[in-house]
């Protein structure tokens, strides 16, 4: 409980630098500096004024200078962060896999948030969390499960991206390459398990969209043929198989 309580906390605090990350990668700004201000007058965000969730809510989702209104979006983010990080640290059966799998729900997090906001999956994040991830898995495979797992997860990755390119030839409209290599990233998450994760989660992630995109339909919110972002479902569909892709598989198997 202290681990999971611990990793909710921390996820809060690298939500709030999620926030920098999700605003400034797609506009081509650095995350380091300048440091974080009101977009409106500019005002550098405080220390107290920069606590995840909290600060937002003592100030009303607003400014503390000029009152101009602070989108909900961003303790939306820190919450997400803290409660992914939570829940991974409660079921991912090892503590030293959490080495992998906390940065890697990070990532998911942010992706999806930027992918939303403009259908966009940035390279500049996607193809270093592809190599940060296999990096990460070997770690934790060498102080925990071994390194054949690794190996699995490589082939996962390198299955999955391969399968997902086919998509985007195939139909170009439907499949864009920031998911093809999103793809890499999630089959090597997803193998370091079983091969069994890897048909869950993106199976899961094809359902997803698709109910998703004619709920937008059925709202008038998109057109059939509009370009929907497939990168949330892709990390929900992920997500949901890691943390439960086993009791899954075991209902699907009848075990």
């Amino acid at each position: 409980m202290v681990a999971i309580i611990a990793a909710g906390l921390g996820g809060l605090l690298v939500g709030s630098f999620a926030n920098v990350v999700v605003y400034r990668v797609p506009r081509k700004q650095s995350i380091v500096r300048p440091g974080s201000a009101c977009p409106s007058c500019g005002l550098p965000i405080a220390a107290r004024d920069n606590i995840p969730v909290v600060s937002w809510l003592l100030l009303r989702g607003r400014c503390r200078r000029c009152g101009a209104r602070i989108s909900g979006r961003y303790p939306l983010i820190e919450l997400t962060t803290g409660v992914v990080f939570a829940l991974v640290a409660a079921r991912v059966p090892s503590d030293t896999d959490l080495i992998a799998f906390l940065p890697f729900a990070w990532m998911l997090v942010v992706l999806s948030f930027i992918d939303l906001e403009h259908k966009l999956l940035p390279n500049v994040i996607v193809l270093p969390s592809i190599i940060v991830m296999a990096a990460l898995l070997a770690i934790a495979a060498a102080l925990g499960p071994g390194l054949d797992d690794w190996v699995r997860a490589l082939l996962a990755g390198a299955a999955s991206f391969v399968a997902f390119l086919a998509l985007a030839i195939i139909s170009p409209r439907g499949m864009g390459m920031g998911d093809v290599k999103l793809a890499a990233a999630l089959g090597m998450a997803l193998g370091y398990f079983s091969w069994s994760r890897v048909f869950v989660g993106f199976f899961l992630a094809f359902l997803a969209g698709a109910v998703g995109g004619l709920l937008l339909v059925a709202a008038k919110r998109a057109g059939m043929k509009a370009e929907v972002p497939f990168g949330p479902y892709l990390a929900l569909g992920t997500l949901i198989a890691i943390l439960w892709g086993q009791p899954i598989v075991d209902a699907w198997l009848g075990v």
